[in-house]
């Protein structure tokens, strides 16, 4: 589902979360993220509170944007969340937050986000096509 330049601009950008509950949307960029080689997004529990509240609510719907902001090529994905608090990839994030904030903060666990439909929200003809 996520090819190579979907790929490549979620290795190489910020993504911007978006969730919705009780009528009241939510969207917050996060840095701490990765894409798994079975094309799993997941994504560092450091301040997402009420992203997680709203996941709950919505069953873990999920929208997630990147773009490129010099070439305007991006993506908008759309799918369903998990949210982990132990193993690997929790590990991970743990350790790299704990060494970017010199231990002040860490992260609490993970998004573990299996992308449904990937979107081109690239300005041009291929706008709104889904991959």
């Amino acid at each position: 589902m996520l090819n190579e330049n979907v790929k490549k601009l979620l290795a190489e950008n910020m993504w911007d979360l978006a969730t919705c509950a009780d009528h009241e949307p939510n969207v917050v960029p996060v840095a701490f993220k990765d894409v798994t080689e079975d094309g799993k997004l997941v994504v560092g529990d450091v301040f997402l509170e009420t992203t997680l509240n709203n996941l709950k609510a919505n069953g873990g719907r999920i929208a997630i944007s990147v773009y490129d902001a010099k070439s305007l090529e991006g993506y908008q994905i759309k799918g369903v969340a998990e949210y982990v608090t132990e193993g690997v990839v929790v590990d991970t994030f743990k350790a790299m937050v704990e060494k970017m904030f010199n231990g002040a903060a860490t992260a609490k666990g993970a998004l573990v986000i299996i992308p449904e439909k990937v979107i081109v929200t690239t300005p041009g003809a291929e706008n709104k096509k889904v991959l």
